[in-house]
């Protein structure tokens, strides 16, 4: 599903974010990225999204180079991905209806399967009741959520996420790893850059360790 042969990540001048990192993630793997602040964990899922390019080595999805890709190629390879980023960059002029319809608007997915598709997301997050809410109007943890439902309304088969439990108190962070265990469950492949390893342990997860930009596990 998701290769990594001796990626190396380096900005100028001679800074390596990543340095000689392999491994392989299986279909349907819960894979927790963990290390200290700077080792390289959002540059690895921004490698994989190809958000960013590999300096060296090879990032492979499902088969593909996606280090590659043209960039006209590279929507339809994030038709696939579910990305759940710190900046979350939901829309203050949007409800949360209107900002998870958004990926399925430029998909051009028919309205009407379109607007179940959205509910059906933001059921499965707890906030079905808020879609007419303004994301100025939701607490931390409901703008997490709403941007949880976003990512997964286009049904991927991958699903990033980049400290999504971050600045959340206790319940609040144990009701969102609850929500990315029910997608692990039903066979999405999920890797989480985190901090807060031990909340994701339950859902027979994987630990992979960086530092330093270096994989040590």
């Amino acid at each position: 599903m998701i290769r990594f042969e001796h990626v190396s990540r380096r900005y100028p001048p001679e800074h390596f974010a990543l340095s000689d990192v392999s491994f392989d993630v299986a279909a349907g793997e819960l894979v927790l990225i963990s290390g200290h602040s700077g080792a390289g964990k959002t540059t690895l899922l921004k490698l994989i999204a190809a958000m960013e390019r590999p300096t060296g080595g090879n990032v492979l999805v499902n088969g593909q180079n996606v280090g590659t890709l043209k960039r006209k190629a590279i929507p339809y390879l994030r038709r696939n991905l579910g990305l759940v980023f710190q900046d979350q960059k939901l829309l203050a002029d949007r409800n949360a209806f209107e900002n998870v319809m958004l990926p399925l608007a430029i998909a051009g997915f028919p309205p009407r399967e379109a607007a179940s598709r959205a509910r059906a997301a933001l059921d499965k997050v707890g906030l079905l009741a808020r879609e007419k809410a303004l994301p100025v109007s939701l607490s931390g943890g409901e703008q997490q959520r709403l941007s949880i439902a976003r990512a997964v309304v286009n049904r991927p088969s991958i699903l990033l996420a980049d400290e999504p439990t971050a600045h959340l108190d206790p319940q609040t962070a144990r009701d969102v790893a609850e929500i990315f265990g029910e997608f692990h469950r039903v066979g999405v492949t999920t890797l989480i850059a985190t901090y807060d390893h031990e909340l994701f342990m339950p859902y027979n997860s994987r630990q992979l360790t960086l530092d330093h930009g270096r994989l040590l596990t």
